[in-house]
């Protein structure tokens, strides 16, 4: 096919194309002798009257009704003193220190404003509904060790509890199972897992990261969307080839990727789904399929591929609500047909009591809501993707509350019985990067096992969020070297916000708080959302070895040469495990792990970066052969 256009007296006037016409915007008129007459045709009126860089920005007025902080969430209390109205979460993080300690607020009485509908008017982006707008602002000055004054003890009676934790059997169910729905994915069927097997091949032999995040010298940005095309469909055309050969011929020969819209995204949504309900699986391949999605969003790609590759998560709620089942979520029996059945110290016929129970009422609830489009074995799959939620839970969230219990069990709160009892850490000794007392340090380790639970309870939501600001249209990442590679740095303002209610909500409950509470996101140390669960779902893979360990320790001693080591080397079994605790609880939150002076600390973040290095170097503890013995086989293995 040749290339060279035709002569230009060869056409006529109707098939001159329009790019030719006289003051168009085109090559040929730009190259003329009459250039210096043509504009751009996306130039307007507001373009042309831009101020110049040395005027001022006249502010934009507070729309009235939102918090004069974030400027994105309807204001709930008046601080008295400043005259400001605030959200309930701004105003605990302005006032949470320093002289504006003393500050007091009252409730403001006022009507939920729909934030959809005052867009239009106000002008103001909603971070938590459309993900636009700038990101939450966090306190980026704040002096990680300073004000230790103003720190209160906590005392052994302090009523910690994690917000929102599920109702037991017989209570009254009320909404929490329909708050919970909303973010918990359905459980994969039978034929989902074999797309789901197609997904995890095409993924796995994909270079797709290696190809795309690398800087392209020589490229131009044409040639990069090409080439970006070009890998999302040979991935697409390999899924449907091997699901249907005949369609995919279809596809290689027509390449008419429009027209199997639905299987591209049902496909990739299988995918999602099954990673957000099993953060174990799919490590090497979830970041290459959200960051394909990612690239399919940008809207220059859009056009070219003519369809969307993204839909939203299926979830138990929306499978209920649109088949108007959503009651069955308050119903009583519905505790009963999803909870978890322990068998740690219970007799077999225990047992069996609760499994016939649970099945009992999983029967009852798929009869009683079963209709047109929703059939019992739906109702089954929406309540089984419950109780594994309960499961993930147990999993990820209850060793938080084993260490919370151990650390209350054989540490004082406030002053240690002797120097192997006392938590106290001084910087630069032994890695630390910060200066606790027992009492301060004892604190920082309540307050951060705190927090990580609620993070780890509200994981689903989190994860929910994450998603939304990776995929958005309207908030674009640029490519950097954090210093640990090329990342795409991206802003999360949705998960930020939901961070930033966790951390309040957490702060609530130890009454106080020691250190930073900068949350890092979009930046070089956590460059995105997908970085950012990612840091959050490995601690499960911290925390459970350790509780399982300490578990195993009094087993051990059945053994009388076993017996013998743990007297002769520590000198009793307690000592044994209040060692393990206390060089955890000193070490694995001193400030330590990261790769520069600067990035140390008690910031939220770091606090999760100081246990990965203290399990970096377990094989250098004394206790370690106890680990060994009680079938350690590391952090990364299965228990």
């Amino acid at each position: 096919m040749s290339l060279t256009p035709p002569p230009p007296n060869l056409a006529t006037d109707s098939e001159v194309p329009d790019a030719t016409v006289a003051g168009a915007f085109s090559l040929e008129n730009i190259l003329g002798d009459n250039h210096e007459a043509l504009e751009h045709p996306g130039t307007n009126d507001a373009e042309r009257d831009a101020k110049g860089w040395d005027e001022e920005e006249v502010e934009t007025p507070l729309a009235e009704g939102y918090c004069v902080e974030c400027e994105d969430q309807p204001a709930e209390v008046q601080c008295e003193t400043c005259a400001d109205p605030y959200c309930e979460v701004c105003f605990a993080a302005q006032h949470r220190k320093g002289s504006r300690k003393t500050h007091k607020s009252t409730p403001l009485e006022f009507k939920k404003i729909q934030l959809a509908n005052s867009d239009a008017t106000n002008g103001k982006a909603d971070n938590s509904a459309d993900g636009q707008g700038e990101p939450m602002k966090v306190d980026e000055g704040e002096d990680e060790d300073s004000n230790d004054e103003e720190w209160e003890r906590v005392l052994p009676g302090n009523n910690v509890k994690i917000s929102g934790a599920g109702p037991i059997v017989g209570a009254k169910v009320g909404e929490w199972f329909v708050d919970r729905a909303k973010f918990i994915p359905l459980r994969l069927n039978i034929p989902e897992r074999k797309f789901l097997r197609l997904v995890e091949a095409a993924l796995t032999v994909s270079e797709y990261t290696d190809k795309i995040d690398i800087y392209g010298f020589g490229l131009s940005k044409a040639k990069r969307i090409v080439h970006q095309i070009r890998e999302l469909c040979a991935i697409m055309s390999g899924l449907l080839l091997s699901a249907d050969y005949k369609r995919g011929q279809e596809l290689f020969t027509d390449r008419d990727f429009q027209a199997n819209e639905d299987f591209y995204q049902t496909v990739f949504e299988l995918g999602r789904r099954h990673k957000i309900m099993n953060p174990d699986k799919m490590r090497t391949t979830y970041g290459k399929l959200i960051y394909l999605l990612q690239d399919s969003q940008n809207p220059e790609v859009q056009d070219l591929l003519t369809f969307s590759c993204v839909t939203p998560i299926k979830t138990v709620y929306s499978v209920l609500d649109e088949a108007d089942a959503i009651d069955m979520l308050r119903d009583e029996l519905i505790t009963v047909a999803t909870k978890e059945i322990y068998s740690e110290g219970r007799t077999r016929r225990d047992i069996q009591k609760d499994i016939k129970s649970k099945e009992r009422a999983i029967e009852t609830l798929s009869g009683r809501y079963a209709k047109n489009g929703l059939s019992q074995e739906n109702i089954k799959q929406c309540l089984y993707s419950i109780g594994d939620n309960h499961a993930f839970l147990r999993t990820n969230r209850d060793p938080c509350e084993k260490m919370i219990s151990y650390l209350k069990e054989y540490f004082h709160p406030a002053q240690a019985k002797d120097a192997h009892a006392s938590l106290a850490i001084r910087m630069g000794r032994g890695g630390a990067r910060l200066s606790h007392d027992h009492s301060k340090q004892y604190a920082y380790v309540l307050q951060s096992l705190t927090l990580w639970r609620e993070i780890l309870h509200d994981m689903f939501h989190l994860w929910s969020l994450a998603e939304q600001d990776l995929l958005s249209e309207n908030v674009s990442y640029r490519l950097r070297d954090t210093g640990q590679g090329l990342n795409r740095v991206q802003a999360a303002p949705k998960t930020s916000r939901m961070m930033h209610n966790i951390l309040h909500k957490a702060q609530k409950s130890v009454g106080t708080w020691i250190g930073s509470s900068v949350i890092h996101m979009g930046d070089h140390n956590v460059p995105n959302a997908l970085m950012f669960i990612d840091k959050y779902t490995q601690i499960y893979r911290i925390l459970l070895p350790i509780c399982n360990t300490l578990s195993q320790i009094p087993n051990l001693t059945a053994k009388p040469a076993l017996a013998s080591y743990i007297d002769d080397e520590f000198g009793s079994v307690d000592n044994c495990i209040r060692e393990i605790l206390g060089d955890f609880f000193r070490h694995g939150f001193d400030g330590s792990g990261a790769d520069n002076f600067f990035d140390a600390g008690s910031c939220i973040d770091g606090r999760l970066t100081s246990a990965w290095n203290w399990c970096s170097s377990l094989e250098k503890k004394r206790y370690f052969p106890i680990f060994l013995l009680s079938g350690f086989v590391g952090f990364d293995g299965d228990w």
